[in-house]
């Protein structure tokens, strides 16, 4: 598996790189924001990455302006990895399309899962179809599984794929709760321990950018459960 490690202190990516490679995987190292720009662009001949590890504590540009940009370039996932800890962060990250977020200091053996649960990305193989097609509408709230499109009230909403998926799997039984540890099974694809955090910066993000926060309901010590608003289709 061929991975991007954008991280400008060489000690750290040394460090990283060794621990990588004995787990199987091809580490390509980019000190900056603009080599790291430079290696995802398709034109660079290489094969394509697995996974993007980004710093946001890069000597030419913030890693934040790093994930919009590669963004624009590939759909490869990306995992900000940053002594950044506050929800703010975590949600921005999220909001320019990061997959995931890891704060230093961490556990070796958690990036390793949380690497292999970003790149098991589900290949349907099926063409995109037409807006409409197959959509399945929740008061406002529309979603078209295969094409992955959302829309409030008619707007579109752009989402990162796990926040799509997270809302998919919600809408697929409105109003009925899913547990903590089943969201993380089955949308990350691995367990629960360590994923909490991240389990409640997606659900916030992903209330932030529908607009509409009561439609995604906390059940205390529970989970979470898609409310649809009464009268509404759907409910």
């Amino acid at each position: 598996m061929r991975l991007l490690l954008v991280e400008d202190d060489d000690h750290v990516a040394a460090a990283l790189s060794a621990v990588l490679a004995k787990h199987g995987f091809q580490v390509v190292h980019a000190r900056s924001g603009e080599e790291a720009l430079r290696a995802v662009l398709p034109a660079n001949g290489g094969p394509p990455f697995a996974v993007v590890l980004l710093d946001l504590g890069l000597p030419d540009q913030d890693g934040f302006q790093v994930c919009g940009k590669i963004r624009k370039i590939t759909s490869t996932p990306v995992i900000m990895v940053t002594a950044r800890a506050d929800v703010r962060s975590r949600i921005h990250g999220l909001n320019l399309g990061a997959d995931d977020y890891v704060v230093k200091p961490y556990d070796t053996g958690e990036l390793l899962a949380r690497i292999h649960a970003v790149s098991r990305r589900t290949v349907s193989g099926e063409e995109p179809g037409q807006p409409g097609e197959s959509a399945q509408r929740l008061g406002p709230l529309t979603l078209e599984l295969p094409t992955r499109r959302v829309a409030v009230a008619g707007t579109a909403v752009q989402l990162t794929r796990k926040e799509f998926d997270l809302l998919a799997l919600l809408a697929q039984r409105p109003g009925v709760v899913f547990a903590r540890e089943q969201i993380i099974s089955e949308v990350w694809r691995t367990g629960w321990e360590g994923m909490g955090r991240t389990l409640e910066v997606h659900v916030a993000s992903l209330r932030g950018k529908l607009g509409m926060p009561a439609l995604i309901e906390t059940v205390r010590g529970v989970g979470y459960r898609l409310v649809v608003p009464a009268g509404q289709p759907g409910t």
